[in-house]
């Protein structure tokens, strides 16, 4: 099968703004209901905490299931930074024979292959002809429940 997964949207992100919301410092369990208006700790701008890099990051939306196994889901916004060094088992944008695609990359000696987190796809090795660039390693994924 086909990569089918691929870029729908990017989009820089605005950190001219700072919008805080309350962040406490007790965990939220997955139970019981706690009172935790008593544990507020701080403000927390998700700008701040997304984003490393301003310069270099920029958000994709992306459209496709192979990479349904990493949480990754069509209409999910990934948060990909430019600066950082892809390492092998990072999850890349990368631009393949002209078309941008969200994988997992696996670095060996010399051997470049991108990786769907789908039993449904195959894995595509890099070939010198292919024309191929990273972009940028995804560093989380915002998606609606």
């Amino acid at each position: 099968m086909a990569m089918k997964i691929k870029v729908e949207e990017i989009y820089k992100p605005d950190t001219s703004s700072s919008l805080g919301r309350p962040l406490f410092i007790s965990t939220v369990p997955a139970g019981f209901p706690s009172p935790a208006s008593d544990y507020e700790e701080s403000k927390l701008d998700l700008n701040k905490h997304l984003i490393k890099n301003p310069p270099a990051t920029f958000f994709v939306r992306v459209s496709g299931s192979s990479m349904k196994d990493s949480g990754i889901h069509s209409g999910d916004l990934l948060i990909v930074d430019r600066s950082l060094e892809p390492k092998s088992g990072n999850v890349v944008v990368a631009s393949l024979d002209s078309e941008l695609t969200v994988k997992r990359i696996r670095i060996r000696k010399n051997e470049v292959i991108l990786e769907p987190d789908n039993e449904d796809y195959k894995p595509q090795a890099i070939s010198e002809e292919r024309d191929f660039e990273v972009w940028g390693v995804v560093t989380s994924v915002i998606h609606k429940l």
